[in-house]
């Protein structure tokens, strides 16, 4: 009998649901989704009593120290966000080098790579917050969500990480990150919401 060869190859968390494009309301798009690919992802979780052993050993090898409310702190090449007591992810936007970080970071937490479970993606634009509006139930004003602050909510019965970036030429900046395995509810949902303000659709590096 034949054997039958199989390769097998890697398949991006957006492959098959969104691209690059655009879609919606003719003319001048009001919302840039920049989907986001490459990076490197992991959820750190302290150990009883040693959340601030390993900020330390955070601190002292990227320079940033994890946030103690829900925030977003950003370094040149990580970042690390609150998601929840004792709880953060720590994003590279390179995974060159990425298993070896982990594997210093383990003598002080639970340490599991996340990279190829999550799906990604940055929104920007003037109807950001109007589409956001349809969905998350919380106050996005810059006066209640700032530059920096994150929250787990869920939309259109999602779970969602989403966080505020400082703002960009056209607007507003968040970011939204969600279950691989949720990615084509999630982006249905978007897809419909997004619709009425037109919206370009693009890739970058996370």
């Amino acid at each position: 009998m034949a054997e039958t060869a199989i390769s097998w190859v890697p398949r991006g968390a957006w492959a098959g649901i969104a691209q690059p494009g655009s879609f919606g309301m003719k003319g001048d798009a009001g919302i840039c989704a920049t989907l986001l690919h490459g990076f490197g992802l992991a959820t750190l979780i302290a150990e009883p009593g040693r959340a601030a052993a390993l900020s330390r050993a955070v601190e002292g090898r990227l320079g940033i120290a994890l946030p103690e409310t829900p925030r977003i702190v950003q370094a040149a090449a990580h970042d690390v966000v609150w998601a929840g007591p004792g709880q953060w992810l720590l994003r590279a936007a390179s995974r060159d080098g990425f298993a070896g970080l982990l594997g210093e970071l383990s003598a002080h937490a639970a340490v599991s790579d996340q990279s190829d479970a999550r799906a990604a993606f940055r929104l920007s634009g003037s109807r950001v917050r109007d589409v956001l509006a349809k969905g998350v139930m919380l106050d996005l004003h810059p006066a209640a969500f700032a530059v920096g602050d994150t929250a787990l909510i869920s939309v259109a019965y999602v779970g969602v990480h989403l966080w505020r970036l400082a703002d960009g030429p056209d607007g507003p900046v968040f970011e939204i990150m969600v279950a691989r395995s949720m990615a084509g509810s999630f982006w249905s949902w978007f897809a419909a919401s997004a619709a009425e303000f037109g919206c370009r659709v693009a890739t970058g590096r996370g």
